[in-house]
């Protein structure tokens, strides 16, 4: 199995339990507070891993507080820092948690949102056949960057998930980007809000018809629609107990990533990620330890037939 690229941001996830969000000038006490590595890219990769799945993280490191933490906790893991940028401060994502397990960012961009097609070209690219990319880091000034690189790769498959500022990306880089024919995966208001359609399937088949190609959009407890082939299916999803949402899209991407390269049809990978979302939004932070995505992976072999 070839490679996946995951070009993007890794940060300091700072989480701040609160009651709710404050007013303008209200003063709030936090229950808790966490320091975690997160970021979109880093969230697909950890799922990634946890799957088995060969692939490079591509994502710049800087430096300060912040950029040594995220380079300190990636050796942890056993996945080395890709380029580091020691003249820039890595930035940080303020998360903060409410009682029902919303989210809400607050956001400070550094090094880690800096990219160049010189040296993303470090990769072994060769033995990639895909990338994921996110909409946060098109966005950026160095954007066509990555733009750049992938249009000079045209034999990848591409993943794109747009992000909750999908309107925010400049619309000749969405478009350069559509003209890849990538694999489409947003969340119900994004895919609402950028092709204003009257429901999700409506927004789903614009989408495609955009793309060429497969689109999966996710509906929280209720599962995920996919579209492809022009055909469309809801794929139901699975209760818990919400212990925040931070991640779950990354994670329910990087599992559907996961397993389509393993070879299963775009319904049963989006089940098999359903699941694994479930699983992430019912622990504190991104990151899914390695015995729940265990036992979540058991499940799978109790009801369906797996190749």
């Amino acid at each position: 199995m070839k490679q996946t690229l995951v070009i993007g941001s890794t940060v300091a996830d700072v989480i701040l339990s609160v009651p709710r969000l404050p007013g303008t000038g209200e003063d709030i006490n936090i229950t808790a507070q966490t320091q975690r590595l997160g970021g979109c890219a880093f969230n697909v990769a950890g799922i990634l891993k946890l799957a088995g799945i060969p692939h490079t993280l591509c994502s710049p490191v800087g430096s300060g507080l912040y950029g040594d933490f995220v380079a300190a906790e990636l050796e942890k893991l056993g996945m080395p820092c890709f380029v580091r940028l020691p003249d820039t401060p890595n930035g940080c994502c303020y998360c903060l948690v409410e009682n029902s397990g919303e989210r809400t960012f607050l956001c400070k961009h550094g090094a880690e949102y800096l990219f160049s097609r010189e040296w993303m070209q470090n990769a072994d690219c060769g033995r990639a056949d895909s990338a994921y990319i996110c909409g946060l880091e098109i966005e950026e000034e160095c954007g066509g960057e990555i733009i750049a690189f992938l249009q000079s790769r045209p034999e990848y498959t591409v993943y794109f998930a747009p992000g909750a500022r999908f309107l925010h990306i400049p619309q000749d880089r969405v478009q350069a980007i559509f003209d890849m024919h990538p694999v489409l995966h947003l969340n119900e208001t994004e895919a609402l809000t950028f092709t204003a359609a009257d429901g999700v399937p409506q927004a789903a088949e614009i989408l495609a018809g955009k793309t060429g190609n497969a689109v999966i959009v996710t509906l929280g407890e209720k599962g995920a629609y996919c579209f492809s082939g022009g055909r469309g299916t809801l794929v139901g999803g699975y209760r818990t107990t919400v212990r925040d949402t931070i991640g779950a899209g990354d994670a329910h991407f990087g599992a559907v990533i996961a397993y389509l390269k393993r070879g299963l049809p775009l319904e049963q990978a989006t089940d098999r990620a359903n699941r694994i979302a479930a699983a992430v939004v019912s622990v504190t932070g991104a990151a899914l330890p390695e015995h729940l995505f265990r036992e979540t992976e058991k499940t799978f072999h109790r009801t369906e037939d797996v190749p």
